[in-house]
């Protein structure tokens, strides 16, 4: 449960805001609530789908189907991982450099952070679990906290009209905010044989998430108001920014709220790494995954380096979508499908 909370977290509040504020003007219920029906219909799905196949993960599921089913399913969710990769280590690093260390080169940054995500993804899924509690514990009481402490500020009157158009189905950007959804819960297709998990607390874990898709969009609505909250660059953070706390001893929250929300970032994008190299492995089998591991992560580091500025970074989150919505729809329907295909094999073998 934990860590499906803290793989949604990083990406929730950095980029998820941005996308709904600019996706329409009034009643931004309307796209979060469409995003999050359908992540818990997905869920569901992908679940259910996975139980058919009790102790396996996904790449032996589709493998003992047949090659092309592998390739079908496997190949566009491997481009799908390989670029949440590099835009997450390559607009995380530009992130810390405008928040934290200003006077870095942005490649120093994406070093460290890759340096990170490969130890952590070499370790495997076990320490990657395990980190992942430990931070969980350490800083979703500090989020809690800073969560609470930014309505500080709010104007109720700017959740006035409530209304929506619903005319933002057609732009680019709302497309984009499912970045928010899609990646995260496809770890437990990966995660099976290693651990176990129950449907309940899964769907416990992304209801936990609901208040924070919806508070990280209208926290910033409710400080500035629409007009001036569309045109910010990471609208939640300048919220945090203008957050003001005289009996804290610190003085800027918002330092900590974003080293809080890399830490998760990092955790997820180590989990993303890992089963990327899984996948890869399954087609390269005969180079050893920490080869493959160290060679993707220099080929993630070159790459970042030919992305100069932020505008970039958008077009490539544009580019996934295919990728994304292919692997967010076709994984758990397929294995749904699949699933249920063998039941009435079985039944009919039976009679």
């Amino acid at each position: 449960m934990l860590i499906y909370i803290i793989s949604h977290l990083g990406i929730i509040f950095f980029l998820y805001p941005g996308n709904i504020i600019a996706s329409t003007n009034q009643g931004h219920w309307a796209p979060i609530l469409i995003g999050i029906v359908f992540h818990f219909v997905l869920i569901l799905i992908y679940m259910k789908g996975l139980s058919f196949f009790p102790n396996k993960d996904v790449i032996s599921i589709y493998s003992g189907i047949g090659k092309i089913t592998t390739f079908l399913f496997l190949t566009p969710t491997l481009i799908y991982f390989i670029m949440v990769i590099i835009i997450a280590v390559r607009a995380y690093a530009e992130i810390i450099n405008i928040v934290f260390l200003s006077h870095t080169p942005i490649w120093a940054i994406m070093i460290l952070l890759l340096s990170t995500i490969t130890y952590m993804a070499a370790k495997g899924i076990e320490v990657i679990f395990r980190t992942g509690l430990l931070l969980a514990f350490l800083f979703l009481p500090i989020i809690l906290f800073i969560l609470i402490l930014s309505f500080q500020n709010v104007d109720w009157r700017y959740a006035i009209p409530i209304d929506s158009d619903f005319r933002f189905i057609t732009k680019p950007v709302f497309f984009q905010s499912f970045s928010a959804f899609a990646g995260g819960f496809l770890f437990l297709g990966f995660v099976q044989p290693y651990f176990s998990y129950e449907k309940k607390g899964v769907l416990l874990a992304a209801g936990i998430l609901i208040p924070c898709f919806i508070l990280s969009v209208y926290i910033p609505i409710l400080t500035f108001g629409q007009s001036t909250a569309s045109p910010l660059f990471l609208p939640f953070v300048v919220v945090l920014d203008s957050t003001k706390i005289t009996w804290l001893m610190f003085e800027r929250v918002t330092m900590f709220f974003l080293l809080s929300l890399i830490t998760f970032v990092i955790v997820y994008t180590s989990l993303t790494t890992w089963k990327t190299i899984r996948i890869i492995n399954h087609y390269i089998p005969s180079i050893k995954p920490v080869f493959l591991l160290v060679s993707f992560s220099g080929l993630v580091f070159f790459t970042g380096l030919l992305i100069p500025d932020w505008k970039d970074v958008e077009k490539l989150l544009w580019w996934n979508t295919f990728f994304r919505f292919y692997s967010y729809i076709a994984i758990p329907l397929s294995l749904c499908f699949f699933g249920l295909r063998l039941v009435r094999k079985g039944k009919n073998e039976t009679i």
